[in-house]
């Protein structure tokens, strides 16, 4: 079930890009490299390639979403973990309370296009 105040335009990308701090752009790093959805490589240059928070978290979704539903979940399950905000913001629990399920993140970001950067 969809949060309440959820509509199917809502821009998921760019509040994720500008709420989303530094350090829990980290955190979803460790966990996408710990559950073999980013290599090494990839992890090292996300973390390392860019100075500017925003450009990270555009860089570190558009990545996730080209991996596929499996690493959409794993994406979400870190943030549910490390900020709840967040997750509830973004409308992918069902209440603020935390009562419901975890909605994948592709549903929302397929169900229209979404420019490469904005």
């Amino acid at each position: 079930e969809l949060a309440q105040d959820r509509t199917p335009h809502r821009p998921i990308r760019s509040e994720f890009v500008t709420i989303v701090t530094t350090s829990v752009i980290k955190g979803l790093l460790d966990d996408l490299w710990q559950q073999h959805v980013f290599n090494t490589e990839e992890t090292e240059y996300m973390k390392e390639g860019f100075r500017i928070r925003a450009d990270m978290a555009r860089c570190l979704i558009d990545m996730v979403i080209r991996k596929g539903e499996r690493a959409s979940h794993i994406m979400i399950d870190g943030m549910k973990k490390r900020d709840h905000h967040l997750c509830s913001t973004l409308g992918l629990i069902s209440s603020p309370a935390g009562v419901g399920e975890l909605l994948p993140l592709m549903y929302f970001l397929n169900k229209r296009s979404v420019p490469a950067l904005f």
